[in-house]
């Protein structure tokens, strides 16, 4: 599957199936009521504290999913399963994070997104 990250896409296998995501407009717009957040720099700095809860994630990848033009509801995205498990789930919050506020990296850089 191709991604274009510059547009803030990531790629995810899910329950052995690939999927686009993106937190377009509308899915930051979701989050931001989902985490009761002001505005995209409250909700920028609540995902840069470090601490998410695996609720948190699931809201993320199902908004990410949605922005990607999957029809998923996010209690969908908490039976799916992930390579690697948690750890895969978390790695790909980061990277969709990663993406959407940090922007995309450089052409050959190492791709590791933080983990959240």
């Amino acid at each position: 599957m191709s991604v274009n990250r510059r547009r803030g896409e990531v790629a995810a296998k899910l329950d052995g199936q690939e999927y686009r995501l993106c937190l377009t407009l509308g899915a930051l717009a979701e989050l931001e009521t989902a985490f009761q957040a002001e505005d995209l720099n409250r909700l920028a700095e609540r995902f840069s504290s470090g601490r998410l809860s695996a609720r948190d994630m699931t809201a993320i990848i199902a908004a990410g999913l949605r922005g990607g033009g999957h029809d998923v509801c996010d209690e969908d995205v908490r039976a799916m399963q992930c390579e690697g498990g948690a750890a895969g789930f978390a790695a790909l919050v980061g990277e969709l994070l990663t993406v959407t506020f940090g922007g995309a990296p450089q052409e050959g850089a190492a791709e590791n997104p933080p983990k959240p």
